[in-house]
């Protein structure tokens, strides 16, 4: 499965972007999908990850009720509200473990990631 990251670009702080994680299949069917971002001179992180069949989802404590996540045929992040530290790259990935899993180790398919810049 190859994932394409998209959407990312430059905001003002306090402003919205959506991202879109769509798979080369088409359909992210019995995958879970996760949301991961690297700030500069950062490790990687957990952001979100919604389970395969969409009823449920995860977040970081850091982005909990600014952010938001979906699927159709694509996943979605949604985030509002956006802070400065909020600038990272940002990777959707793949996997078909469950529990759907917050660490990076569990997801088999990794997206190239798109560039979120938050100016304060």
């Amino acid at each position: 499965v190859q994932l394409q990251a998209s959407g990312g670009g430059l905001v003002q702080a306090g402003g919205s972007l959506r991202l879109s994680c769509a798979a080369s299949r088409r359909t992210f069917s019995g995958y879970a999908v996760g949301w991961f971002r690297q700030a500069p001179g950062k490790e990687r992180e957990f952001v979100a990850a919604i389970s395969w069949t969409g009823a449920n989802a995860y977040f970081a404590d850091s982005v909990k009720g600014r952010f938001t996540i979906s699927r159709d045929n694509a996943v979605y992040l949604q985030m509002n509200s956006l802070k400065a530290e909020d600038t990272a790259v940002y990777f959707c990935a793949a996997t078909r473990r469950r529990p759907t899993p917050m660490i990076e180790m569990e997801y088999t398919y990794w997206g190239q990631g798109t560039l979120v810049t938050v100016s304060s």
